[in-house]
């Protein structure tokens, strides 16, 4: 039986803003490649108007860590993990709610955001067997805050996508310190797309998927305007669309011309996390949280039937505080249901545009056993654009 890998050996990257790859194996990852956003290209998504920084950080107060974990020719794994604020998360929730389009997933702490309505830890994204490693990290981060003492129930929130065609997976070469460093080193501003953090072994339409995030503004009147944020592990796909053109057939890709299901390989996942700070009642986050998949639906061919694919929506316009003796919260005025149709519009667009984030950012990658996953092509994404 062969040794297990010596983790000395994995390179960890934590991700800060425009942090650059390195890796000592170059030839793992496509180093070389230019690559580029959407919108850079000629892929506009919609009508509606991106935040500043078209990213899920364009919420005020969110933030986004990623932790790289990668080493030798197996490893291409991470972790990514978004932070609705900065303070003590489990003193001072913040409402929230989760739709399953299909639960062929492993979401920790499913059952009590939906119960309760509220989120208590920072999210967490990971592979498929890391959920358990990730819940642990998340628990002991939270036991860890000053004021939390006395706490002895915790609910973790981790999601996950299987990257066991590009890593190791049954390595379980995620450590408890790799969260714990994600964790901490969250923060606002930029957030890098890609082959990074939980979406480093991601893969997506025959192609390199990985971390995307966009974002849509809502104007509210004279009175300034609202934001919907959403970042999102890319792990699915088939027949990929870009702006209704089926792009695989036009790539030639093997997949699209055939008529069979897709392969096991293409069946995957998808972790979507919504962000915005309308003061959205939980039952509306729920109803916002089943609207990204409208969006996701204009980027494929078929929802298959081994896809785990779960949205996570949480709003940071109030707060939920945990202590026990508090009998009412303080809520603004709640958006009504009739003016919900903006957000549902923001979250379509900016789900849908986050997906091409995803594939348009990620770089050719090798890994476990040697198999590769080409970026997609990007002049040929131009082409077809400007077409």
């Amino acid at each position: 039986m062969e040794e297990p890998m010596n983790r000395a050996k994995i390179t960890l990257l934590v991700s800060v803003p425009f942090f650059l790859l390195c890796f000592s194996a170059t030839a793992a990852f496509g180093a070389d490649e230019v690559r580029a956003r959407a919108r850079a290209i000629g892929v506009d998504v919609g009508v509606m108007t991106p935040g500043p920084l078209n990213a899920i950080t364009d919420v005020a107060g969110v933030r986004v860590g990623h932790t790289t974990v990668a080493g030798g020719t197996d490893v291409r794994t991470g972790v990514t993990a978004v932070l609705p604020h900065g303070g003590n998360l489990f003193r001072q929730k913040v409402p929230a709610a989760i739709h399953v389009y299909n639960g062929f997933g492993k979401l920790a702490g499913l059952s009590q955001v939906n119960e309760l309505g509220d989120i208590e830890t920072p999210i967490v994204l990971t592979n498929t067997l890391s959920v358990g490693t990730a819940v642990t990290a998340t628990v002991h981060y939270t036991l860890e805050q000053e004021g939390n003492e006395t706490v002895r129930s915790v609910n973790a929130v981790v999601g996950e996508t299987n990257d066991g065609y590009l890593n190791d997976i049954r390595g379980f070469h995620v450590t408890v310190d790799h969260v714990l460093q994600t964790i901490g080193s969250a923060a606002p501003g930029p957030v890098r797309e890609g082959c990074v953090g939980a979406g480093t072994g991601t893969c997506a339409f025959g192609y390199k998927g990985g971390i995307g995030t966009a974002s849509r503004l809502i104007p509210r009147g004279g009175d300034g305007h609202f934001t919907v944020g959403v970042l999102l592990q890319s792990n699915f796909g088939w027949i990929l669309n870009i702006n209704g053109v089926p792009f695989t057939r036009e790539d030639k890709k093997p997949a699209a011309t055939e008529k069979t299901e897709p392969t096991a390989g293409e069946d995957g996942s998808c972790m979507i996390v919504i962000a915005t700070d309308a003061p959205l009642s939980v039952r509306n986050l729920k109803r916002l949280a089943r609207r990204a998949f409208s969006g996701m639906a204009r980027t494929r061919s078929v929802m298959t039937q081994s896809s785990g694919d779960y949205a996570i929506a949480f709003s940071t316009a109030y707060r939920i505080p945990h202590e026990a003796e508090v009998e009412r919260i303080d809520v603004p005025p709640l958006v009504a249901n009739s003016a919900m149709n903006p957000l549902f519009r923001a979250v379509e667009e900016a789900t849908q545009e986050a997906i091409y984030n995803s594939l348009f950012m990620a770089t050719t990658t090798t890994g476990f056993k040697g198999r590769t996953r080409e970026a997609i092509p990007l002049d040929r994404v131009k082409a077809l654009a400007e077409k």
